[in-house]
């Protein structure tokens, strides 16, 4: 009876342990964006980084998104997970302005086709050191950046950069702002997540922003007029709070750094193109939208290509004259172009 009674014991340890997770997790990090649940960003980038960390690390990291800006709004997401509100963070450079002036160069036309080459060229810019102190205040898990931008408004056509005049544009830099209103436009600040209801109310005539995004925020239920001349891309950071990491312990620790760097600002971009192509797909199909490629009009081409070039001289320009060294990360940017095509 005691052999029996002392097997029984052995055999519901055994079920016991089998029903049990291999670890359970260790550190819990939050991660908190502004993309909603539902998109690709959040599933076929930040789930899928999630996962991997979890799945490499055996489950003793468990990562918990907070997508939408439950937990901290587009504009503060970078010093909330600087200051330990969150652990992680994604959000767009440009939401904390004067922040990252070098970096933004990458935000220029001229820095990739696809979200892919520009979400290299600014990894691979940062690995080489050339912007890596504009981060040195947080562990940066990867860089990347959406496809080109383009100008999109609600009914009135803009062909050639005059017919900006008086119109309210989202304006997504600085930068695209100075350009806007050397056109005579008023342009207006303000986070993805919101233009949606700008334009309903009347707000915005337009904005300007990458397919992705007009996909993904719905945009393209407002907007019938697009002009596809190529005026920024936006850096993304994925940050992690410095003192997080750094109390990691030494496994741990690796299994972020497996998680880090190009590979993952590559499939990013990835992702980010593919939402592009689907994007402006669906607004072909539709058939209320009217479509401008410059490539087809040369007289479109020909009337923008200054308001570009003026556009990034003067940026250059100004950082320079704050004593910055932006011609040389200009140039370094430059060269990886071919190299991350």
């Amino acid at each position: 009876m005691r052999n029996r009674t002392a097997m029984l014991g052995v055999i519901a340890g055994l079920a016991l342990g089998l029903a049990m997770p291999a670890q359970s997790a260790e550190v819990t990090l939050k991660f908190s964006h502004f993309w909603p649940a539902n998109s690709k960003q959040n599933t076929e980038i930040f789930e899928a980084w999630a996962k991997a960390v979890e799945t490499e690390s055996n489950g003793r990291i468990k990562v918990q998104i907070f997508p939408s800006q439950t937990l901290t709004k587009a504009d503060q997401s970078y010093q909330a997970a600087t200051r330990g509100v969150t652990d992680l963070s994604a959000t767009a450079q440009g939401y904390t302005a004067g922040r990252f002036p070098l970096s933004q160069i990458v935000e220029l036309p001229p820095f990739g086709e696809t979200a892919e080459q520009g979400s290299c060229v600014l990894q691979k810019l940062y690995d080489s050191g050339a912007i890596a102190d504009e981060y040195k205040d947080s562990h940066v898990v990867f860089l990347f950046t959406h496809g080109p931008g383009y100008l999109h408004t609600v009914q009135k056509p803009v062909n050639q950069p005059g017919e900006l005049n008086g119109l309210r544009i989202r304006r997504p830099t600085a930068v695209v702002a100075d350009m806007l209103k050397d056109q005579g436009a008023n342009p207006v600040g303000m986070p993805a997540p919101e233009v949606y209801q700008a334009l309903q109310r009347g707000v915005l005539d337009g904005l300007t922003m990458p397919w992705e995004g007009m996909h993904v925020f719905r945009l393209t239920e407002l907007t019938t007029q697009h002009l596809e001349v190529p005026m920024y891309r936006l850096d993304f950071v994925l940050s992690m709070n410095k003192r997080v990491y750094d109390s990691l312990p030494a496994d741990l620790k690796k299994v972020i750094d497996n998680n880090s760097g190009l590979k993952w600002s590559r499939k990013a971009g990835q992702v980010f193109d593919q939402i592009d192509k689907a994007g402006r797909q669906a607004a072909v199909e539709t058939g209320k939208h009217t479509i401008v490629q410059p490539s087809q009009v040369p007289e479109v081409a020909k009337a923008w290509q200054p308001v570009i070039d003026t556009m990034i001289k003067n940026y250059i320009s100004d950082l320079e004259s704050k004593g910055l060294p932006a011609q040389e990360v200009y140039e370094k940017a430059v060269a990886l172009v071919e190299e991350c095509r």
